[in-house]
């Protein structure tokens, strides 16, 4: 008689993306993370979600989406207008201080995102191992050691609030501006093609399913 295997439970990961602000008709981090609804790979499934660009109702909506969605791994993605590059973002700060209103009218500033919340927390996926792997597949990638102070730093924060203490990889990634964003600017700031997002998350997303630790090497920056 052969003994019978039982194959190892699929993996979910959810991936987010926020709705269009500041006057914009498009926000690429959404773009991206819809494309990969429903994307599976080896031993893994991708849900996605979109974020409203709101203070506290965005926290409140991711929460919802990982009671729902159960997820393995979670990677909230933002747009960074003016970087080059796929941003790996090391560290989530306890402050809210917009420079410009949310969706819904909202501008905290010196706000705590939670009262009695530590002043930081790190993101726990393997950040030099998906830039390590970007880099290798030709994509300008780099850890980034600031998500900002606006809805991205507050959704960050909030995510990696809900998942310290569960066994939840966990963390935020920047994109750059679409060319058709950059191309109704003035100062043509640096962007980056939709389906080089794409391609650069599915890698981001195989690295941190399969990645239980992070590789050591030099990824710091000098200011």
């Amino acid at each position: 008689m052969t003994a019978s295997t039982t194959p190892a439970p699929v993996k979910t990961v959810l991936l987010t993306g926020f709705d269009p602000f500041n006057g914009a008709t498009i926000n690429p981090s959404w773009e991206a993370a819809r494309a990969l609804d429903g994307w599976s790979g080896p031993g893994f499934t991708v849900s996605a979600r979109q974020l409203p660009c709101e203070f506290g109702r965005a926290t409140d909506v991711l929460r919802d989406a990982v009671a729902e969605v159960k997820p393995h791994v979670v990677i909230a993605v933002g747009q960074a207008g003016g970087r080059s590059e796929i941003s790996l973002e090391r560290v989530a700060i306890n402050i809210d201080d917009a420079s410009i209103r949310d969706n819904a009218g909202a501008q905290p500033v010196d706000t705590p995102i939670v009262a009695d919340g530590p002043p930081a927390y790190f993101s726990t996926l393997p950040l030099k191992a998906i830039v390590k792997a970007l880099r290798l597949r030709g994509f300008p990638a780099s850890v980034s050691q600031t998500a900002g102070t606006y809805v991205c730093n507050h959704v960050f924060y909030g995510l990696m609030h809900h998942a310290a203490g569960q066994p939840l990889k966990a963390g935020f990634i920047h994109v750059p501006f679409l060319p058709e964003q950059a191309a109704d600017r003035p100062e043509r700031p640096p962007s980056m093609a939709l389906r080089d997002i794409v391609d650069a998350l599915r890698i981001a997303v195989e690295v941190a399913v399969v990645m239980e630790t992070d590789t050591r090497e030099v990824g710091g920056a000098t200011h």
